[in-house]
């Protein structure tokens, strides 16, 4: 099988000044090493390469981050004081969402905390999901999630991985999918849309919660080359990151 076919729908100034606003949220500086915490979800609520790949594109943002995994087999636990040294919390793909969530719940006090005192949230594929009130963090105020394939306007309609197309910010581009979220921002609501599918649904998104910020992408930015060569596939745009890092850094400025 596949290690991809166990997903379920992942300038230092600008992102510097950016973290400047964030209330009761710091980042360690460890060895001289300036540059934001990120730290990204490993372990059995994800799939096989997924966090690693996050990881590499959180570092490859033009801002920079430092990169640590966390997680029930990391040195590093989820917990609210790993949390306080960290600018952003990425939660990348994995499985089914309900298994997903039986392993991950233990700590949704401390996300929902870390993140409403004004730190940040990436969730990619499974994570966007996440994101979500049953089951998930509880992180979305004013913007439903749901899987794209089983959407009325659907073009895919099964969870093989394919490359799919979407308009992202005004501009057709073509990213890797696989079961990947929809999201449904209620009039009203403070959204920022990043990315639509080519039916206008919703594939990209920030939003608000407390004080912090919530980035959710339902296809995979991070995708690196591997993805495709396991799944033979091939993107017509090439393997590029720029999409990613665009969620990334808009998440940290607010769109």
């Amino acid at each position: 099988m596949n290690r991809r076919r166990v997903l379920l729908g992942a300038g230092a100034a600008g992102v510097l000044a950016a973290l400047g606003g964030m209330a009761g949220v710091g980042y360690a500086v460890l060895s001289g090493d300036d540059r934001p915490l990120a730290l990204v979800y490993r372990g059995p609520a994800a799939c096989a390469g997924c966090s690693e790949a996050v990881a590499a594109l959180l570092r490859g943002t033009p801002g920079g981050f430092r990169t640590e995994f966390c997680g029930p087999g990391e040195n590093l636990k989820v917990s609210a004081a790993a949390l306080a040294g960290a600018a952003v919390y990425a939660q990348p793909g994995g499985g089914d969402v309900r298994q997903a969530w039986r392993r991950v719940r233990g700590y949704a006090d401390d996300v929902r905390t870390f993140v409403h005192n004004g730190g940040h949230y990436l969730g990619f594929c499974l994570g966007a999901y996440l994101a979500g009130p049953d089951p998930g963090f509880g992180l979305l105020d004013g913007v439903g999630v749901e899987g794209y394939i089983y959407s009325a306007e659907a073009r895919v309609r099964d969870a093989d991985d394919t490359v799919i197309g979407v308009d992202w910010r005004g501009r057709r581009r073509h990213m890797y999918f696989q079961d990947g979220a929809l999201f449904r921002p209620r009039a009203g609501a403070a959204a920022t849309v990043l990315a639509r599918y080519d039916t206008g649904g919703v594939a990209a998104v920030i939003t608000g919660y407390g004080a912090g910020r919530v980035g959710l992408v339902g296809p995979h930015p991070e995708a690196d080359p591997s993805w495709y060569a396991d799944s033979g596939l091939t993107n017509p745009d090439g393997i590029r990151y720029d999409l990613g890092h665009d969620l990334i850094e808009s998440t940290l400025r607010g769109g």
